[in-house]
């Protein structure tokens, strides 16, 4: 019985892995045929001769580098500010006796549950009035506002978890409340900031729906956008988007593959001890 439980568990382990992995196997294929391949070809069939050069177009003619600049600017900052606002308000709601603390948290949660696209007009007409549509800060800004709820969500949990008498020494020695949050909460809790960071990383590289709809300039523009440097009137190069749509994963499969164990324990903290 128990050699069928494991034979079971491993074949659904094995569908898992098989349908997690064979997309990103496909799009690499797909990324190294020619048109004429793509389009008349079978849909799983690799391809005769890998078109290496569908990567050197891609890179060069779709300005990787200017995409690729964008996408890091905004992701880091964004990032850097989630962590910041979302550590400094979990810490302030689990660890301070104070009376509206679980006001403050529900409020945050509402925030999770409000849909992006129903505060893309209203935003529009905000960041216009104040003439910072079509800048950095017309993504970074509700970025910041709608990755906020779920990284002070996951935060709390662990926060909440800390034993008090680690502060409580740490006040004794004379340290003040900063400290304490900067050299003692902040060090814990990196497991759950690293599943807060992968987690905000992905969100925002492969959003598109603000970045259309708030940015205009070419030399602002996203990774997202640039599959369609290689979409004209009358033709498109498919074995080229495919490659840049490589390019594009690559960076998130690298930090996720870098982050994975923190990642697990950040989310298994956070449910566990939360």
């Amino acid at each position: 019985m128990n050699a069928l439980k494991k034979t079971g568990v491993f074949s659904l382990l094995a569908i898992l892995i098989v349908t997690q992995l064979y997309p990103l196997f496909w799009l690499l294929t797909y990324s190294l045929k020619t048109n004429e391949e793509i389009l008349s070809s079978s849909f799983f069939a690799l391809p005769q001769v890998p078109q290496w050069h569908n990567y050197q177009e891609a890179y060069e003619s779709g300005s990787y580098l200017r995409y690729l600049g964008n996408s890091v600017l905004v992701t880091g900052v964004t990032m850097i500010f989630v962590i910041l606002l979302s550590s400094m308000a979990a810490y302030a709601i689990t660890r301070f006796r104070w009376r509206f603390g679980a006001v403050v948290l529900t409020l945050f949660l509402i925030g999770m549950m409000i849909p992006m696209q129903a505060t893309l007009l209203p935003l529009m007409v905000m960041f216009k009035n104040v003439h910072i549509l079509n800048t950095y800060f017309s993504l970074i800004l509700p970025y910041i506002a709608f990755q906020t709820p779920i990284a002070v969500f996951i935060l709390s949990g662990f926060m909440r978890s800390i034993p008090h008498e680690i502060e409580e020494s740490a006040y004794i020695d004379g340290a003040s409340i900063y400290r304490i949050f900067r050299s003692v909460i902040l060090p814990i809790s990196i497991p759950p900031i690293m599943t807060v960071c992968i987690l905000t990383f992905i969100n925002i590289w492969n959003e598109y729906i603000m970045a259309a709809t708030f940015i205009s300039s070419e030399k602002l523009k996203t990774l997202p956008f640039g599959v369609y440097t290689f979409v004209s009137q009358y033709s498109v190069n498919y074995g080229n988007i495919g490659a840049f749509l490589v390019m594009g994963a690559l960076p998130v499969i690298i930090i996720y593959f870098v982050l994975s164990e923190n990642i697990t324990k950040g989310m298994v903290a956070g449910a566990v001890k939360g």
